[in-house]
C-alpha cells in the first residue's frame, strides 16, 4: 500500500493523462510502458499506473468527470502541490492567467487545471500525495519540462504562484543553467523551464506546454510497441543531452517522451 504524505509546496507532486477513453489508454500504455493499473481513491473514472508495483502516473477520464473539452486530443498534465487551492487560484488570476477547472473536491483533496500566460496547461493539488513519488526517482517520471517562449517570464509567473526562490527552506529554489531555469529542492532538480524553442503557431502540438519524460530500458522497443499499439512517432529516436530518446503520441494525441538517460 502506498504511503501518503504532504508534498513540498510548489513542487511537482503527480502527472496525469487527461483522456476521453480510459480503457484504450490503459491498453496503449500497458503495451508501450509495461504498466499495470489499479483503481485509486478518486473513483471509477481514474486509474493509477504502476511500474514494478510503484505508482508512476494517473489516468483520468476527465471529459466525463469534469466536463473538460478533449476535442484537441488527450494530454499529459503536471500537478504541483499547494497548501491552499483557493489562494493559488487567486494568485494565478492576479497574474493574468486562467483557472479553467476547479478547484474541485476529488477524493480527500482539491484539484484544479490552469493555463499560464503563454497557454501551457498545468494542475495544482491541495491534499495528501504519495511519499515515494519524486521526479527522477523510481516510480515517477524521469523529467518534467516546460517548453515555452520565454523561460525567464515563465519563472517569474510560476515563482509568484508557487513561492519559488523565496529563500524559505521548505520551498523550491531556481537556478539558471544553459539558458534554462532549473527548479530544485533538496539538491535535486524537480522541473525545468526551457524557452526559445516553441513557435507561435496555432497547432496545439507545438504550443507552450509541460512535457513529461518517462524512463524505459530500450527506446527502440518502446517505439515499436507504440506503433503496434496505434501510436505515432513525433520525433526520434535519437541522442540527446541525457541519452537516447524518442517523442511519441498515443492514439488520442497525448504527447510524451521516452528516454534511456540516467538520473
Amino acid at each position: 500500500m502506498s504511503v501518503l504524505d504532504r508534498a513540498v509546496p510548489g513542487a511537482p507532486c503527480w502527472v496525469s493523462l487527461l483522456t476521453g477513453d480510459l480503457s484504450a489508454a490503459q491498453d496503449f500504455y500497458g503495451e508501450v510502458m509495461g504498466w499495470t493499473f489499479r483503481s485509486g481513491r478518486l473513483g471509477e473514472d481514474f486509474r493509477v499506473a504502476l511500474h514494478d508495483g510503484r505508482p508512476v502516473a494517473g489516468l483520468g477520464n476527465v471529459a466525463r468527470r469534469a466536463n473538460v473539452d478533449l476535442s484537441g486530443g488527450a494530454w499529459w498534465t503536471c500537478y504541483f502541490a499547494v497548501e491552499d487551492a483557493d489562494a493559488t487560484a487567486a494568485r494565478i488570476r492576479e497574474r493574468g492567467a486562467t483557472v479553467a477547472v476547479g478547484p474541485l473536491t476529488i477524493g480527500h483533496g482539491r484539484a484544479a487545471l490552469a493555463a499560464d500566460p503563454a497557454g501551457a496547461v498545468f494542475g495544482f493539488w491541495e491534499g495528501e500525495t504519495l511519499r515515494e513519488w519524486h521526479v527522477g526517482h523510481e516510480g515517477a517520471p524521469a523529467w518534467l519540462e516546460l517548453r515555452t517562449r520565454n523561460a525567464f517570464d515563465a519563472a517569474i509567473f510560476y515563482g509568484g504562484v508557487f513561492d519559488w526562490a523565496t529563500g524559505r527552506p521548505d520551498r523550491c529554489e531556481v537556478r539558471y543553467e544553459d539558458d534554462a531555469v532549473m527548479v530544485r529542492f533538496g539538491g535535486h532538480t524537480v522541473a525545468c523551464l526551457r524557452g526559445g524553442g516553441v513557435e507561435a503557431a496555432p497547432d496545439p502540438r507545438i504550443r507552450p506546454r509541460w512535457h513529461v519524460y518517462f524512463r524505459v530500458d530500450d527506446v527502440e522497443k518502446a517505439v515499436e510497441a507504440a506503433l503496434s499499439a496505434g501510436g505515432t512517432v513525433a520525433a526520434g529516436p535519437g541522442d540527446s543531452r541525457v541519452g537516447r530518446e524518442a517523442t511519441l503520441r498515443d492514439p488520442e494525441g497525448g504527447l510524451f517522451t521516452v528516454t534511456a538517460g540516467e538520473d
